[in-house]
């Protein structure tokens, strides 16, 4: 008798000892995707902020309502699309794009095309729709941008503007630099960096940051901790279902 109650404990430890070790890897499992999700949605929260379009000055790139996420601090360069606001062009938050940055000599016809320290800016962003636009000649001063829509007949923007600093914004006004839209979904994606200005050099329009590695880190965070807890659940419902056989 002795014997048999001596082997009791030692039968039933191997389960014992599997089911801890799947609770510890399962813990695990959770715990990584729970920072990942916390740091993926972190970088998010930290560096982009979401705005509105308000006009149709930058279509077809970005249109009236689209909602895009914009990354918040650093400078701006020529091709950069920027989220700006600047009193001496009213209250209103502003999507517009740079074509060229202090000491730049800008220069453009009636046709919506520019010119920028000599060279012919091909942007293939542009509306085809008409131009017929205002002509000027001007360099911007140190420390201010020049910021023009895609839209180039139906925009309201530094040409408008051009008795007040040559038209020029500040860039200390810009408040972040667009790099996706994320409503309407039909239209979701990312901006891809344009290549107009970078025969002009530096400061040219920047690379992407961090959203996309952001946004999958916190997906695959998620997807682990449900996968992890599924399965935590699914083992645990099979052992009891095996007890109440035994």
């Amino acid at each position: 008798m002795s014997s048999v109650a001596e082997q009791t404990p030692r039968t039933e430890a191997g389960p014992a000892r599997r089911r801890s070790a799947g609770s510890i890897a399962q813990g695990v499992v959770i715990a990584l995707g729970f920072v990942m999700l916390v740091g993926g949605f972190g970088t998010l929260a930290l560096q982009y902020r979401p705005y509105k379009i308000p006009t149709g000055s930058m279509s077809p790139t970005l249109r009236v309502g689209d909602t895009v996420l914009a990354r918040t601090g650093g400078s701006a360069g020529r091709g950069d699309i920027v989220v700006f606001q600047d009193p001496d062009w009213g209250s209103a938050t502003l999507v517009k794009r740079v074509v060229a940055v202090g000491g730049d000599t800008v220069s453009g016809g009636r046709d919506g095309r520019i010119a920028v320290n000599g060279h012919q800016v091909s942007e293939p962003y542009l509306t085809p729709a008409a131009m017929n636009t205002t002509e000027f000649s001007i360099t911007v001063p140190e420390g201010r941008l020049f910021l023009l829509g895609d839209f180039r007949g139906n925009s309201l923007d530094s040409r408008s503007h051009l008795d007040v600093a040559f038209g020029s914004v500040p860039a200390s006004e810009v408040k972040a630099k667009v790099e996706a839209v994320i409503q309407p979904l039909s239209q979701a994606g990312l901006k891809q960096r344009t290549t107009a200005f970078d025969e002009l050099g530096a400061p040219g329009a920047h690379h992407p940051g961090p959203l996309v590695p952001a946004a999958w880190t916190a997906v695959v965070g998620a997807v682990l901790i449900v996968v992890a807890s599924a399965v935590g659940w699914v083992v645990s419902l099979a052992g009891r279902l095996r007890r109440r056989r035994a």
